[in-house]
């Protein structure tokens, strides 16, 4: 049986999949994938694949580089697995 959580993630994910490319769709998953402290230290631009982060200093950068995996395998969650494939920072 699935739970209540995973249940609205999925349903989540569905809906933001099924949403246009667009620079502001990247920015709502990627606040998902990482919690709103993360996602005010950081911008993020998505071309080809390719997730482009800048973060604010080197302590950001450091904490993405460090849960790379992670935040990747919830973008492609949130995303689907064809939208993203790499994280740069």
């Amino acid at each position: 049986m699935e739970s209540i959580q995973q249940l609205a993630t999925g349903v989540l994910a569905e809906m933001i999949r099924r949403q246009t490319a667009s620079k502001e769709k990247t920015s709502f998953a990627w606040q998902l994938a990482v919690g709103p402290a993360l996602a005010r230290a950081t911008t993020v631009d998505l071309r080809d694949g390719v997730l482009f982060v800048t973060a604010r200093d080197e302590r950001w950068r450091a904490e993405i580089a460090r849960a790379q995996e992670a935040i990747l395998a919830k973008l492609q969650h949130l995303l689907g697995p064809e939208a993203i494939h790499k994280i740069r920072t």
